[in-house]
């Protein structure tokens, strides 16, 4: 049972790490490009929606007035000046990790869900 555990958790740390990887133009005929490629936040521009990590409902939410997400097993408090503020065109949400020099997740934005 543990190995099977084991596999799984190793599979899920794969595929997540692979939602890091930069737009290598499989985007470049969706809709919402553009709109993506110019979405900013108070820290600067968010990149390509390939540079982001789309997540769903259960894994964000609302804690003393911030928005919190869940990567890689860890809840992390979004800092305000992360938030993207215009309407989310796309439903999910989506999220703009990277990493610091210290090896911290830190996010870059953050656009809440269309129902959030």
């Amino acid at each position: 049972m543990m190995r099977k555990y084991a596999l799984v958790v190793a599979l899920l740390i794969g595929l997540s790490s692979s939602s890091f990887a930069r737009d290598e133009g499989r985007y470049a005929d969706d809709p919402l490009k553009h709109w993506f490629d110019n979405l900013s936040s108070g820290l600067g521009m968010c990149c390509s929606f390939a540079d982001g990590l789309s997540i769903s409902d259960v894994d964000w939410e609302v804690k003393d007035n911030h928005y919190r997400v869940l990567l890689r097993g860890d809840w992390i408090t979004v800092p305000d000046s992360a938030v993207v503020t215009e309407p989310n065109r796309y439903g999910p949400a989506v999220v703009w990790p990277y990493m610091d020099n210290k090896g911290n997740t830190m996010i870059r934005c953050f656009l809440p869900g269309a129902g959030g």
